[in-house]
Order: C-alpha cells, then sequence, then structure tokens
C-alpha cells in the first residue's frame, strides 16, 4: 500500500509517516524546504519539496496518481495571528486549499484520505447553544472544512477527518510551538495568572497510530474525535513549571477578568491590523474557562482500534515538549 502525506516533514506529518513505515507501508511527501533533514530522517521516505497550495489541479493529480491513501496533515495552526480579517485567511488555506487538494487525490484515483482537523469542531457539534463557529472564525473554517472534504470524496474516496486536542512531543529540528504560546509566558510572568479550565490531550505518536487506523479501519463521512487524557490547566502548567525548574504560584482569574484581557488583547492585535482566529473576549468565555473533556474519543479508539498511552506517558511528553522549547 503507497501512502502520501501532505506535510511529511512536519511534526504530526513525521510522526504519520514513521508509524506507517513500520506498519510495512511505502511512504512519499511533498513539503515545503522549512527544515534540514539529517541522519533522523529515514531514508525511505520519499521527499520532495514544493508549495501544494501553488499547485495546479493538473499537478496535483499528476503528484497523487499511483496512491491508495492521503493524509493531509497541513494547518494553518488556530495559533497562528494572521492580518485582518483572519476569516479570510483561514478559510484560503482550510476550506480553498484543502478542498482543492482532496479534490485532486480522488481524481487521481487515490481510495482513502485521512485529514487532520480540530476538535473544536467536535464542541461546536455537541454545544451548539454556544454558538463557537459564530464567535470564532478559525472554528467556522474548520466545521467548512469538514464539510467539504466529506462532500468532495463522493462515492469514490473514504474521507475520514480526526478532531484534534492539544499534542504534545518532539521532533528534531523544529522547536514546539508551545514555546511561544506558553513556555515563554510561563518565564517571564512571576505570578501565573491563568483562567480555570482544561483540555482533553495525547502525546503526538498517539495520534500518528490514530491516523493509521483511520486508514485501514475508517468509515467515510465519519468525524472522529481523537484524545488520550483530560486534564485541566492548572496541572499541565504544574508540570510545565516544575520542569523548567521555577517555583511560581498559579492563580486562577475569574471569567470576567479573563475577559478584560481579552478586550485588551483584541484592541492590541486590531491596532496592529492583525485578527485571531479564535477571538480574543470569546475564547475566555467559551474555551479558556471551560473544561474541554470528552469520552468521545473511546469510541474513536474502537472504531480505528488504536489506544491511548495514559496520563504517566503524557506527562512524560509534557515535560519532554518543554525540555525541547528551553
Amino acid at each position: 500500500m503507497k501512502v502520501f502525506i501532505v506535510g511529511g516533514t512536519g511534526f504530526l506529518g513525521y510522526y504519520s509517516a514513521l508509524e506507517f513505515i513500520s506498519q510495512g507501508y511505502a511512504v512519499s511527501t511533498l513539503s515545503l524546504p522549512d527544515v534540514t533533514l539529517g541522519d533522523w530522517f529515514p531514508k525511505e521516505i520519499q521527499v520532495s519539496y514544493g508549495n501544494i497550495f501553488d499547485m495546479s489541479v493538473q499537478e496535483l493529480e499528476t503528484l497523487f496518481k499511483g496512491y491508495d491513501i492521503m493524509v493531509y496533515a497541513v494547518g494553518p495552526d488556530d495559533r497562528i495571528l494572521p492580518d485582518a480579517p483572519s476569516f479570510d485567511f483561514f478559510y484560503k488555506r482550510l476550506v480553498t486549499y484543502c478542498g482543492n487538494v482532496v479534490n485532486a487525490a480522488k481524481n487521481a484515483g487515490v481510495k482513502k484520505c485521512i485529514v487532520l482537523g480540530s476538535y473544536f469542531a467536535y464542541f461546536d457539534r455537541i454545544w451548539p447553544e454556544m454558538n463557537l463557529a459564530s464567535h470564532h472564525p478559525y472554528i467556522k473554517c474548520r466545521v467548512e472544512q469538514t464539510q467539504q472534504v466529506i462532500a468532495a470524496g463522493g462515492d469514490s474516496m473514504a474521507v475520514m477527518v480526526l478532531e484534534l486536542p492539544y499534542i504534545f512531543g518532539t521532533m528534531p529540528e523544529r522547536t514546539p510551538i508551545w514555546k511561544d504560546v506558553l513556555v515563554d509566558m510561563l518565564t517571564n510572568m512571576k505570578t501565573i495568572y491563568f483562567p480555570k479550565g482544561g483540555t482533553n490531550m495525547i502525546t503526538v505518536q498517539d495520534v500518528a497510530k490514530a491516523i493509521v487506523g483511520a486508514s485501514e479501519n475508517g468509515t467515510h463521512g465519519t468525524r472522529y474525535p481523537i484524545g488520550d487524557v483530560n486534564m485541566d490547566f492548572n496541572n499541565m502548567l504544574q508540570i510545565m513549571l516544575d520542569e523548567m525548574h521555577l517555583n511560581k504560584t498559579i492563580i486562577n482569574i475569574p471569567k470576567f477578568l479573563a475577559k478584560l484581557y481579552g478586550r485588551i488583547l483584541r484592541r492590541k492585535h486590531k491596532k496592529a491590523g492583525k485578527e485571531s482566529g479564535l477571538d480574543p473576549v470569546w475564547l475566555m468565555e467559551d474555551i479558556m474557562t471551560k473544561e474541554l473533556y470528552y469520552d468521545a474519543m473511546i469510541e474513536s479508539m474502537n472504531d480505528l482500534k488504536y489506544t491511548g498511552s495514559g496520563i504517566e506517558v503524557v506527562k512524560a511528553s509534557i515535560r519532554e515538549t518543554i525540555r525541547a522549547c528551553l
């Protein structure tokens, strides 16, 4: 079986490639030349370079000819801060470009496609009263991405979307995105002021197992919530602080103060001509002060035949991630 991974030298793509190779698949990828591939990168992976978003439909179809499975493992991530309006940025990359790639894969004869999405789309489904897609351009685009790629599969290509939570792990030559998101904040703040909430999380190795599981056992049109461990933010931050050898107090700020900070952040972004895909004010209302926990991952584990590694392995992966950031 031959697999093509879009973004195979990126964080999720790399670990997916490793898992596919371990299961006997032949793996190829098209990636940007943004990292030096040394002896750590398996020679079995056939790598070509280019920007898939600059390629014509005909070029994409030629690229995917002869492959059985395509994995779409490129972003952008919700933590990217684009120029305003952010909806245009995220729609172009998550909906338009991704839709073009998936359609080209179908036309090229690919039989199975796995698209890596976000668990925010899952919560948008189960919490309709919160209007997450209306408040957050990024979530709206993730929802529309899922609808478009599933429709693109039609009757000839099975398309599965994996809805991913917080992911921890490291890879050579890349600094984890957590450095800019949390590690620098933890370093600079004397006291850690943070909303009281929590999230599901998983190691990157287990995400890769879920991806291979989807390619072997997934059902067309299904959105699979992927995860392993539910953990509150206080515990997560404490693990990070301990690994950084920092003795700092964590104080949970009330929602109204969190939203006030969100307004300040929103004004700062607007002044700079930027706009977040997750609106800073609604982010505090909808996400950071909530427990984004789920047990729906158990059904996904059963269907895709993958397992999580459990709390101690996730904690170890958080510590490893922090060491890589430092």
